[in-house]
């Protein structure tokens, strides 16, 4: 009954199912970021094709038939280049077995975190390798809500691996025209973000100039009431009467 139980859960929750399609996927699964695992079937240009593995029950998905299908599975955050795309195709072998982190869905495509097994206990991200590499750029991922701590998470990962590149002046950041270009560009674009989603976006500068001199006054304010009490503690009292003996004592 126990397994029976078991069974009949991981049916419910869809994690037995093998998904032929994004619009298969239940959208709790990218809302919680889901890790999947999934077999490379080819690499073209808009994207991974992966074949979708399900999770196997014994007794049960060795006779179960499972459908035929795959998945385009696009880097998350990140504009490849052509470079980059012989890169993947030098170090991906066919029918490699992959895990790939839900982000977001774009049409017939899903936006994931692809990680890449390198050993026994040590997982490369393609998004990042790629980047730190200088086989691509960074992009924003509009579809992935920007109030989430998973935006911001993913975009930090991201933005060091290029910085890395940047600095190093690797593949496509051999110019020093191209980095200064694209990182105005890049500064640009999210100050726009910083206007559009800030709570504080309504505020203009000199609100929040007034605001941060106000905390600063009520600051000080706080430390004088500090320093008047310890002064007129007893304590402090005694201690300053015991160095004024002791002025007295050496003259």
């Amino acid at each position: 009954m126990a397994v029976a139980g078991v069974i009949l859960f991981a049916r419910s929750i869809k994690l037995t199912s093998k998904f032929l399609k994004p619009s298969d996927i239940p959208i709790e699964f990218i809302k919680n970021h889901v890790k999947l695992r999934g077999r490379l079937h080819q690499i073209t240009e808009k994207g991974l094709e992966l074949e979708h593995i399900p999770i196997s029950i014994p007794l049960i998905s060795s006779w179960r038939r499972q459908p035929s299908g795959f998945l385009l599975i696009k880097l998350a955050g990140v504009e490849l280049t052509e470079a980059g795309q012989l890169w993947l195709r030098k170090e991906l072998r066919p029918f490699q077995v992959l895990w790939f982190q839900l982000l977001a869905r774009d049409n017939s495509s899903l936006l994931c975190y692809v990680l890449m097994n390198r050993g026994m206990y040590f997982t490369v991200s393609l998004n990042e390798e790629i980047l730190r590499r200088g086989l691509g750029k960074t992009v924003l991922i509009k579809e992935l809500d920007q109030t989430s701590k998973m935006y911001w998470a993913v975009h930090k990962k991201l933005l060091k691996a290029e910085l890395r590149a940047i600095k190093r002046g690797q593949g496509i950041w051999k110019e020093d025209t191209e980095k200064s270009s694209y990182v105005e560009k890049f500064k640009n674009s999210w100050r726009e973000i910083w206007r559009e989603d800030n709570p504080f976006k309504k505020m203009s500068l000199w609100e929040l100039d007034l605001k941060r001199k106000s905390c600063c006054e009520m600051l000080k304010s706080q430390c004088k009431k500090c320093k008047g009490k310890l002064s007129n503690c007893s304590f402090a009292l005694k201690v300053r009467e015991l160095l004024r003996y002791m002025k007295l004592g050496k003259r």
